[in-house]
């Protein structure tokens, strides 16, 4: 408890600001976590037929980001140990703004396309895998479901107002290239915003004192960790899937690029709801189960709707996909400081959860349209996705609150 009440000093004391300020700025830097990866699907035919690209080699575009996440993430936490939290983190937002221009302002080469993801994809396994630290530090233990729902509401209300606006911004701008480099600006203001959070983190190093026996290792031994990254490897195969492949399935039904950025609004949209309340009621309801379960349940029906019966409720399947897939994602975000038993032990989770979930999972866009590419249809990937789920809600039963906390023993 010293020590994070010690790193909550540090972050809050030495800005000279008020908590709000600080908070504000945790989450604008959440705000650009996501729009990379939101802006693409709903132009992903224009940019197939532009580029002459696979259903496979489109998948890799969202793949890149999540694999980056994933191999990465360990080597995030180094970096904080070395430059501190807060640099870290201004270092990866300042990576996602320098993909950003290079993925818009390559007129639209292939190079240029991939190697911008790549770069953004690095700055968001940076800044991702140390905000949920930062935020057992800032909010206090009764209010951190608040903390991780406010960066899980930036981050999906901003990637739903990419996906409704990727398409009109590229009508109107000519180019879809030019459509994907609208969102610098607001990387370019979560780096100034934050820059002065990092600057007087870096000019007061001293008021961090960790002790020798403190351990970084990646708590591979701990029980509790495995469950948390396999639970998040379910989740994120599925998240990231559907992210890719749901407005091309629909344009696949004759639905105009228009309209399926809509539904992807739609989609993203009801993540921004439930991403906002099941962390914060997380913070009443002493067991996670159930809201974990019901997140699965609500996910899984809208996998079952959009593979059995994709044109007879589009909208309430993507609402309901959205809904249970942004409420699982948010509540494995708050597990991660949950189960910690401080904002060092919290990395180190979330490090090794990432490394692991965010590893497996970048292959399932990449995979899934490697499906698509062989039947010719987007039916088998849903009920591939559904079929999924189906561990996620057992390893969701398993996830109880009892379980011995990350850093509260040797691990």
């Amino acid at each position: 408890r010293g020590r994070r009440l010690a790193l909550a000093a540090r972050v809050i004391g030495v800005t000279e600001r008020p908590r709000w300020a600080l908070v504000a700025a945790i989450v604008l830097v959440a705000a650009n976590m996501r729009t990379l990866m939101a802006s693409l699907p709903p132009l992903a035919e224009a940019v197939r037929a532009d580029l002459g690209l696979s259903s496979a080699w489109m998948g890799v575009l969202t793949t890149l980001p999540v694999l980056c996440m994933g191999l990465l993430a360990p080597g995030a936490n180094q970096v904080a140990r070395r430059l501190g939290s807060e640099v870290a983190t201004g270092a990866g937002v300042g990576l996602v703004l320098a993909g950003l221009v290079l993925r818009g302002s390559g007129g639209g080469a292939v190079w240029s396309l991939y190697a911008g993801t790549f770069v953004a994809g690095a700055g968001i396994a940076l800044a991702g895998t140390l905000l949920p630290g930062i935020v057992k530090a800032v909010f206090p233990a009764r209010r951190s479901g608040l903390g991780t729902g406010l960066t899980m509401a930036a981050m999906m209300g901003l990637a739903a107002v990419a996906s409704a606006t990727s398409v009109p911004l590229a009508d109107v701008l000519g180019d879809w290239s030019r459509s994907l480099l609208v969102w610098t600006p607001l990387a370019a203001l979560a780096l100034v915003v934050w820059v002065p959070v990092a600057r007087a983190a870096h000019r007061h190093p001293e008021r961090e004192e960790v002790p020798e026996d403190v351990t970084h290792a990646l708590p591979w031994a701990s029980a509790t960790a495995w469950l948390v990254a396999a639970y998040l490897t379910a989740q994120s195969w599925q998240f990231y899937s559907a992210l890719a492949w749901l407005a091309p399935t629909y344009e696949a039904h004759g639905w105009t690029a228009r309209e399926a950025g809509l539904l992807m609004a739609a989609f993203t949209g009801a993540q921004l709801l439930s991403g906002l309340a099941a962390p914060t009621l997380l913070d009443h309801v002493p067991d996670p189960r159930l809201l974990l379960v019901l997140a699965g349940l609500l996910g899984g029906a809208g996998e079952l709707g959009v593979w059995l019966a994709p044109d007879t409720a589009p909208w309430l399947w993507a609402g309901l996909l959205g809904a249970g897939q942004g409420a699982a994602f948010a509540l494995g975000l708050a597990l991660l400081v949950r189960y910690a038993a401080t904002p060092r032990d919290s990395a180190r989770l979330t490090a090794m959860a990432f490394l692991v979930s965010y590893t497996a999972a970048a292959f399932g866009p990449a995979a899934m349209g490697v499906v698509e590419d062989v039947t010719g249809s987007f039916s088998l990937v849903w009920a591939l996705l559904a079929l999924v789920m189906v561990p996620q809600l057992i390893l969701s039963l398993r996830l109880r609150p009892d379980l011995a906390r990350v850093g509260a023993q040797i691990d």
